[in-house]
């Protein structure tokens, strides 16, 4: 698998995983702060048990590819470990995302060079 695709993978799952993670808490807010039998309170239960179960399969898929990536990149265990249990932090996520993308970049720099993946505009047709 290309790095690229790879890193596109990442960050999907991490973006997707991380709201997952957020509506789940509002959920599970509205489940536990309103009178039980109330509309809300009933809207909480459904959306608790149907994101959860989705995040919870969807995080399986952002574990593996956390792994595959910071494996890559040859991240130290530390960060290794932070950046996969970012997925059950609310907003973890959206912060591991960044770091790994910096991580990416120097990687992706050292590898293949400085001007990997970006266009060169210098005003003038390239030769």
């Amino acid at each position: 698998m290309k790095p690229s695709v790879l890193l596109t993978g990442y960050r999907v799952m991490a973006y997707v995983t991380a709201v997952l993670l957020i509506v789940l808490c509002l959920a599970w807010a509205a489940e536990l702060g309103w009178p039980s039998g109330t509309d809300l309170h009933s809207f909480g239960v459904t959306t608790t048990t149907v994101v959860g179960i989705a995040h919870g399969w969807l995080y399986m898929v952002y574990l593996v590819l956390a792994l595959l990536i910071t494996r890559l990149l040859r991240v130290p265990i530390g960060p290794m470990i932070l950046v996969l249990l970012a997925g059950t932090i609310p907003f973890g996520a959206f912060f591991a995302d960044h770091k790994v993308v910096q991580w990416f970049r120097v990687w992706s720099t050292a590898k293949y060079g400085p001007s990997t993946g970006r266009t060169q505009q210098t005003g003038s047709a390239q030769t």
